[in-house]
């Protein structure tokens, strides 16, 4: 099977013709357990997400918050290995048809092999991988066996970013750009920050690519107000903590499957900059 990277391409832009921007939901491989995070992959799609991110669960996840960080924890201590990634992604796109990506950091690929991990993510169905720590510089053999495989390479860009690193980041990407609209670590906040918008138009400027925002959307309300001017919005830390307070894995799948629900009305409601 190869990438479905036209699949993501066409998922944001079917967003796009009906006014609004595409809801992308995160989720850790392997937590709570291997299967009860394919069932609540599962259940954010089903629930109303346009696309997946899987996290590869990572010992020192640089970027991500502590509620992210204690789903790592619980996935790595359950054994969960690169191979059971992989079967997530394989059951969540089957499944649902949708596409999943993975969300990795760049050491795990790396001793996994590039060649080896880029088929078997196509094989599987992937569409894609986000490498938030992968310098742009350093990414032509990851480039060249993505290209192959027909997968997008997703990276980030941060507030920090000058203008002339945006552009050479936009580049080299494909399928998305990842505006990580606060500087730090993600986690569900107050409010998802002015520079956010900022950020988006200096990307904007830079290439044709959808740019979609993470890092701190946690309600319908901010999901509109990114919506305003975002081609996507991303959500994962109140997810994950959706599933980390449930009582158990049915209560967990119930609360992401609505919280998806929620958002989903939220990015087609879109906020008061979309006039």
């Amino acid at each position: 099977m190869s990438g479905t990277r036209t699949l993501l391409s066409d998922t944001i832009a079917r967003a796009a013709s009906e006014d609004r921007a595409a809801l992308i939901a995160y989720l850790p491989a392997g937590f709570p357990t291997v299967d009860g995070g394919i069932e609540a992959v599962k259940a954010v799609l089903d629930g109303g997400a346009d696309i997946v991110e899987v996290g590869l669960p990572h010992s020192d996840p640089v970027l991500d918050g502590p509620i992210i960080q204690t789903a790592d924890d619980i996935a790595l201590r359950g054994g969960v290995r690169i191979a059971d990634v992989l079967r997530t992604v394989r059951e969540a796109h089957a499944a649902t048809g949708k596409p999943v990506l993975v969300m990795t950091y760049w050491n795990p690929i790396d001793r996994y092999g590039v060649e080896r991990f880029t088929a078997e993510l196509a094989e599987a169905g992937g569409a894609g991988c986000i490498l938030p720590d992968l310098p742009v510089e350093e990414s032509a053999v990851w480039r060249e066996h993505a290209d192959k495989n027909e997968l997008a390479t997703v990276f980030v860009v941060a507030p920090s970013s000058k203008d002339a690193r945006i552009a050479r980041i936009t580049e080299a990407g494909s399928g998305f750009v990842y505006a990580a609209s606060l500087m730090g670590v993600t986690g569900t906040r107050e409010s998802v920050g002015v520079q956010a918008q900022d950020l988006v138009q200096r990307t904007r400027a830079t290439t044709s690519l959808p740019v979609c925002v993470g890092l701190g959307v946690s309600n319908a309300t901010q999901a509109a107000e990114v919506a305003a001017f975002a081609d996507g919005v991303i959500v994962g830390s109140a997810f994950v903590k959706l599933l980390l307070d449930a009582p158990d894995t049915p209560s967990g799948l119930a609360a992401v499957r609505g919280l998806a629900g929620e958002l989903a009305a939220g990015v087609r409601r879109r906020g008061p900059e979309a006039s």
